[in-house]
């Protein structure tokens, strides 16, 4: 299982426009490619004074499939966000790959 994770820094005076732009049309267009089961976005516990960090991972099941992404896709999704948010926004790109997963045992009473 590969994990692309896109982390970002919003600054506070777009952030609910961005905000309300991730979660009910980007998100779904990168899920919609095709190339990626899951996604999910997660806070960064940080205290920023100019703007919020977020963190964007998307599952795919391999690295063939983030490759075309990356070839037939993230151009086109990617400028959408520069168009809107410009120098407002500042992302960086991680590539993961998972070599296990590990759960709490329930406990039983």
């Amino acid at each position: 299982m590969i994990l692309y994770n896109v982390t970002i820094n919003i600054d506070r005076s777009v952030h609910d426009q961005w905000m309300q732009w991730m979660q009910t049309k980007h998100i779904n267009d990168v899920l919609a490619t095709g190339k990626f089961t899951s996604a999910r976005m997660v806070k960064v516990l940080v205290d920023e004074d100019e703007g919020v960090t977020y963190s964007i991972q998307y599952v795919t099941d391999s690295k063939d499939k983030l490759e075309r992404y990356y070839l037939e896709d993230a151009p086109r999704l990617r400028q959408e966000g520069l168009a809107l948010f410009a120098d407002k926004m500042l992302a960086f790109r991680t590539e993961l790959q998972v070599i296990s997963e590990h759960f709490a045992e329930s406990v039983m009473q």
